[in-house]
């Protein structure tokens, strides 16, 4: 565990209202001041992992496994029609608690909200940037 994150504080002293508690993934309520949506949930690894490339493939398997079992528990629970999942790595795409995690959201059809990001990226990459990633993955 990580001396200096929040998330980690939560899990050393026990102090988060946990939705789910399981040996590699944990799941807990926002702050209410931080509460999108009701039922919002926080999942992160139960390690100190830092961005989406933190974890092992393991430990993100077992995250997402309870991002999607915490979003199909809002969808009988909660009524929810929709889940937002949100993951931001590093800085640069807003993230401000180093500690890997995802928020789940339900939504409903007469939710008066948007997830969705509404601002365009204004950078500029040289040539198919798919072609790039494509490159990358092989």
């Amino acid at each position: 565990m990580n001396q200096e994150c929040v998330f980690c504080d939560l899990i050393r002293d026990d102090s988060a209202n946990w939705v789910a508690v399981e040996d590699h993934a944990l799941a807990f309520e926002p702050l209410p001041e931080d509460t999108l949506a009701p039922g919002a949930t926080l999942v992160i690894p139960r390690e100190h992992r830092e961005g989406l490339f933190g974890p092992s493939e393991a430990e993100l398997a077992a995250v997402m496994d309870l991002v999607r079992r915490v979003a199909s528990a809002m969808r009988v629970g909660l009524g929810s029609t929709g889940t937002f999942i949100v993951q931001a790595s590093g800085p640069d795409a807003g993230g401000t608690v180093p500690h890997t995690h995802f928020h789940v959201m339900p939504c409903w059809s007469d939710d008066d909200a948007s997830f969705w990001p509404q601002d365009r990226s204004a950078h500029v990459v040289a040539g198919d940037p798919y072609a790039a990633i494509r490159t990358a993955l092989t």
